[in-house]
């Protein structure tokens, strides 16, 4: 497994910024080992709803996790407002940091990561490629 480091700095966005590392990087198979930092808004697609929604506020990272591949992310954050409520769904682009983000990821050397349209959900979703034929 190899690792990477990433830090973010103030009004970066998290997708685009998570996105670019992958094209820069030529990521195969990444998924999101850990993740804390704050934002200035985030931007969420709750279950079941077609398009995300925008929250204007400070917010601590809770939880990141996920994918990362070459043609698409799947990412869930949950946040912590500064009254400790807590909100989560389906990142989007809008995740907008307010001090830092510290965002460490890992990538398997034996895996490959496509994400292809499925009829049965609508979403483009992970299929696993094992580079060693197993």
């Amino acid at each position: 497994m190899k690792v990477f480091a990433l830090r973010l700095k103030p009004n970066e966005d998290l997708k685009k910024s998570l996105t670019d590392f992958v094209n820069k990087t030529h990521l195969k198979s990444g998924f999101i080992l850990t993740a804390v930092g704050s934002f200035q808004q985030v931007t969420i697609r709750f279950a079941g709803h077609p398009y995300g929604q925008a929250f204007k506020s400070l917010f601590e990272i809770i939880s990141l996790v996920g994918t990362l591949s070459p043609n698409g992310l799947h990412l869930h954050l949950a946040v912590a407002d500064a009254s400790g409520k807590i909100i989560g769904g389906h990142l989007m682009n809008g995740c907008i940091i307010y001090t830092t983000a510290e965002i460490i990821i890992g990538s398997s050397e034996d895996l490959k990561f496509i994400r292809s349209f499925d009829q049965e959900t609508g979403y483009n979703e992970l299929e696993v490629i094992d580079r060693n034929g197993l």
